[in-house]
């Protein structure tokens, strides 16, 4: 007697525990499914890069300190020397003889940079170094009324970007690109000489018209002024 009452009270347990089971089954499965599904991946951005921006930082810093991955433009290689980068707007301040030059970084891995100046037909003078995150330097010592040619080197451990006529004439003559590292820089007289090169313009003219006038006196005190001849007299007589 004892065991059939053990026995039903196994089975009412059984029974009691099956639909808590069935309950339970579909949350476990909504669960695992939700687990199971991949998260897709956030869409790539580009870093915030301009290779025309003065003190931009290498693009490859910005992939590595961004909080998410960002893509950076191609580069070639490293064992290649840089294409020439490509130069930007040269602003002339004629009153202090003196020229800002801007610039693009080339699609290349650079190190540092220079500037190269020609005046006429002589030989280059070199500026100096600047890092890689430079876009932007000055030329001092320009001279009022001059003519000048800038160009714009970038470097790297394999070698130096190109500069169209270098050792010959110089760019100016050979007549690189339009957008290429070169460029003409003309620089402006200064206001105050046109203003002094105008009052000597004009002191001389009237020296020119003085001296015009005194000779014209003197030549007629010297030569004398030719008088014109007196009609004769008419007489009332015989009228």
């Amino acid at each position: 007697m004892l065991g059939c009452r053990c026995l039903l009270w196994l089975l009412a347990v059984a029974f009691s525990l099956v639909p808590r089971v069935q309950a339970l089954a579909p949350q476990d499965l909504e669960e695992e499914e939700e687990h199971e599904i991949p998260q897709s991946p956030l869409p790539a951005v580009l870093c915030d890069y301009d290779s025309c921006r003065h003190l931009q930082v290498p693009c490859h810093e910005l992939q590595r300190a961004g909080p998410r991955a960002c893509l950076c433009p191609g580069l070639s290689s490293a064992a290649q020397p840089p294409a020439p980068p490509r130069l930007g707007e040269v602003r002339v301040v004629a009153e202090d003889g003196r020229a800002e030059v801007r610039w693009c970084a080339p699609s290349s891995p650079v190190h540092q940079y220079w500037l190269l100046l020609w005046e006429g037909g002589g030989a280059p003078e070199k500026g100096p170094l600047l890092n890689s995150t430079v876009r932007r330097a000055e030329l001092e010592g320009l001279k009022p009324g001059g003519a000048y040619v800038v160009c714009v080197v970038a470097a790297n451990a394999a070698g130096e970007s190109s500069v169209p006529g270098l050792g010959g004439e110089g760019p100016g003559g050979a007549g690189g690109p339009a957008f290429g590292p070169c460029g003409p820089v003309s620089v402006p007289p200064r206001p105050r000489s046109l203003v002094h090169a105008a009052v000597g313009v004009g002191a001389a003219l009237a020296l020119l018209s003085c001296g015009a006038l005194v000779w014209h006196f003197c030549l007629r005190q010297r030569c004398g002024c030719p008088r014109r001849p007196r009609p004769a007299a008419r007489t009332s007589a015989g009228l």
